[in-house]
Order: C-alpha cells, then sequence, then structure tokens
C-alpha cells in the first residue's frame, strides 16, 4: 500500500465533517438571517421534521445553534446562531458567492 505525503488535520476534518454533513449548511445559512421558530426553519428547507431535529441538537451539542426556551402560552422555542455558529457567515457567504458563480442549476440535476 503507497504511504500519503498529505496529512490531513484532524481538527480540520472534524470541522469539515461537521458543516458538510447534509443539511447542516443550509441550517446555518438559514439561520444567519436571525432567530427562527423550527416550523420557520421546516419551511425554508426540504427536510424532514425528525431530522431536521436531529440536526439540530447536534449543532446545539457543537455549540453552533443556541435553543432558546420561551414560557409562553403555548411555550415558543426558537434557534439562533452562538458567537461560534456565526463565525461560519464569512465560509457560508462564500460559498453562496463560488455557488452563484459556478454552479448552475442544470448541472446539479
Amino acid at each position: 500500500m503507497k504511504e500519503s505525503k498529505i496529512n490531513l488535520c484532524p481538527l480540520v476534518q472534524k470541522g469539515m465533517d461537521l458543516i458538510s454533513k447534509r443539511w447542516n449548511g443550509l441550517i446555518i445559512q438559514t439561520l444567519l438571517t436571525g432567530s427562527h421558530r423550527f416550523s420557520e426553519i421546516e419551511a425554508a428547507i426540504p427536510i424532514s421534521g425528525r431530522l431536521l431535529s436531529e440536526r439540530l441538537k447536534e449543532l446545539e451539542k457543537e455549540g453552533i445553534v443556541n435553543r432558546a426556551v420561551f414560557t409562553e402560552v403555548p411555550i415558543r422555542v426558537e434557534y439562533s446562531l452562538t458567537e461560534k455558529g456565526l463565525a461560519l457567515t464569512p465560509i457560508i457567504r462564500e460559498v453562496e458567492n463560488w455557488s452563484k458563480k459556478w454552479v448552475s442549476l442544470e448541472e446539479a440535476e
């Protein structure tokens, strides 16, 4: 077996795995516009409620998403980006710019 001369940084690998996991980038992009309720995020992204819930919990565990519960009647829950999540803004914006320049919908289908 050929030995690789490229050493992957485990931190970069974990970061790439986190933001490239299906739907995470779009969830983060949606939350860049501000706090949103679960139903608003679900309406913005073609994702099942079960999977959205799972992804939000993962992002919350990683410290990227904040879940705020407001004790009103009925109880209101909103999701927003933490400081760590907001630090992803330039990355998400650059992916948007790259996509607008280089990706066509015909190729994506």
